[in-house]
This record gives C-alpha cells, sequence and structure tokens, in this order.
C-alpha cells in the first residue's frame, strides 16, 4: 500500500493549525504530517512544537519565500522520509470528518492517470468541486468590475459532471488536495515564483503537459472553514496585489499570453484596483 503524507503550511494560525493536529495525529492512514512555518511572527512555533513526535515533524523555514515555497520544503521532506508515496496538502482552517477520507483519496491516484485529487469542498455555505483550466480572456474578465463574479461561473462543470464517483476538471482547489509524490518530482515540485495565490492553477497546468489528469472525489466531503479570520482593508489590498501578481505570472508563463493580451490584462487589473479601494474607503477608511 502506498505510504501517505501530509503537509500543512502556519503562518501565524498555530491554534487552528493545532486543532487540525488534534483531529488527525493518531490517524492510521497517515504515515508522516509536516508542519512548515513559514517564518511567523507569534509564538507559532513555540507553540507547534510540542506536538513534535515520532509522526509529526515540525519545520522552521529560514525565510518566507511564499506560499508555494513552504508547501516545496514540506513535499521534499517528506519524500525524503517516505520515497513511494502520496502527499496531502492541506490548510490549517480544514475540518476532516474521517480517517476513511484520507485513504479514500490516496487510492484514487493512479486511476485513469489522476495524479491529484481533491475533496468536494464545503465552503461558504456552497460546494467547491473544481473547475474548468481558464484562458487569457478568462482572466481578463476576471478582473472586470461587476461583472466578475458571475462570469466566474463561466468555468463551472454542471451538475451532472458529477455524477460519477470520480469527476476529470482542469483544476481543485488548493486548500486541500492529495497529489502523487512521483508525478510531484517528474515536474520539480511547486513553481515558487508566485508569493502567494495560482498554486494550483500552475500545478494542474504542468502536470496537464505531462499528460496527467485532475479529479474530484465525490464521495469525499470536507469543510474549508472561512471563519477563523477577519482581514482588514489595508491586508485586503496587500492580498489582491499578491493575487494580481500570480495571476499575471501565470498567464504569461503558462497560458504564454501575447503582449497585447498582457496590456489588456494590466489595465482590467488596474481598474479593479482602483475599484477595491474605494469600496475600503466608503467602508471606514483605509488603514495605515
Amino acid at each position: 500500500m502506498t505510504k501517505l503524507g501530509m503537509v500543512i503550511v502556519n503562518y501565524n494560525d498555530c491554534k487552528t493549525t493545532g486543532f487540525l493536529l488534534d483531529k488527525i495525529k493518531d490517524y492510521k492512514c497517515l504515515d508522516l504530517i509536516v508542519i512548515v512555518d513559514n517564518c511567523s511572527t507569534d509564538n507559532s512555533l513555540e507553540y507547534l512544537k510540542k506536538y513534535e513526535n515520532e509522526k509529526i515533524e515540525i519545520i522552521e523555514a529560514r525565510e518566507n519565500k511564499g506560499y508555494a515555497a513552504g508547501l516545496n520544503i514540506g513535499a521534499r521532506r517528506v519524500i525524503e522520509k517516505l520515497e513511494d508515496c502520496n502527499i496531502i496538502f492541506s490548510n490549517s482552517d480544514i475540518i476532516i470528518s474521517k480517517e476513511e477520507d484520507l485513504e479514500k483519496l490516496s487510492s484514487d491516484i493512479g486511476k485513469h492517470s489522476i495524479a491529484v485529487v481533491g475533496p468536494t469542498i464545503v465552503e461558504n455555505r456552497s460546494l467547491n468541486r473544481g473547475w474548468m483550466m481558464p484562458t487569457i480572456k478568462d482572466e481578463i474578465k476576471f478582473n472586470l468590475p461587476l461583472v466578475s463574479r458571475k462570469y466566474k461561473k463561466h468555468i463551472l462543470y454542471d451538475e451532472a459532471h458529477y455524477k460519477e464517483d470520480l469527476s476529470i476538471v482542469g483544476v481543485v482547489s488548493g486548500c486541500f488536495f492529495c497529489v502523487s509524490g512521483l508525478a510531484l518530482r517528474q515536474i520539480d515540485y511547486f513553481d515558487e515564483k508566485t508569493f502567494l495565490y495560482y498554486e494550483e492553477q500552475i500545478l494542474s497546468k504542468r502536470l496537464e503537459e505531462m499528460d496527467y489528469q485532475v479529479a474530484v472525489d465525490n464521495n469525499v466531503v470536507i469543510i474549508h472553514d472561512h471563519s477563523v479570520t477577519i482581514d482588514k482593508n489595508i491586508n485586503r489590498i496587500n492580498k489582491y496585489k499578491e493575487l494580481k501578481k500570480s495571476q499575471r505570472y501565470f498567464v504569461y508563463k503558462y497560458l504564454e499570453a501575447n503582449e497585447k493580451e498582457l496590456k489588456w490584462l494590466d489595465f482590467t487589473n488596474r481598474l479593479s484596483l482602483v475599484i477595491l479601494y474605494i469600496r475600503c474607503f466608503f467602508k471606514g477608511g483605509l488603514k495605515k
């Protein structure tokens, strides 16, 4: 049976990470759990070290190079110790119902050339079951104020797509998924050129180029609890800027946008940022 590891990247969220560890630490299906603390500025490292044992390893990143870099630290450690394995990557704010769900996801790897499989994710009172790989035009339209939210539904599959046990999709949510360790090594791990966001799109695109598939297991359900942290306006704007940097890198590097397409992307990006500034200002002013 293929061994199974798990990687969680923590940044100033040790109690949420600890809550998840309390749930999964005794799961027999998990051979190794690696927590990567991405240079937290609070007491996360000290707090999480209490969980360390033969099965749970806490690694302190030397510097915060971003989320993808943190994932790579954890993935390389899991593969170093377990060698032939599958790896589950999880956010801290995940609620897992039962151990068998993790075993099920791992057993899906390899079927129909599947290298990545995600569950049905319950978040914000809706279901996240993956989406189609976006085009350049899609990414440009995602930046358009007023219509972006409605247009994002354009890349969702209809309900009939999820009638089988496994559904092939373009991309699964990056908050929780299982990946083949072999496939991850073959593409030389996650692309670290993004600091935050678009990891799942880039991963899926690179695997697609090697004829691997991405899937959703419709019989496995997990909960993504977004209610843990509420960002302040200035943090929201900074995160949005990081999102758009990652978007541009993805569109340029992996969708191979030409100069004209990049200019349209940059224009809609600036327009959406202006709208965000206005919204934050009328919600109570921008905090310094």
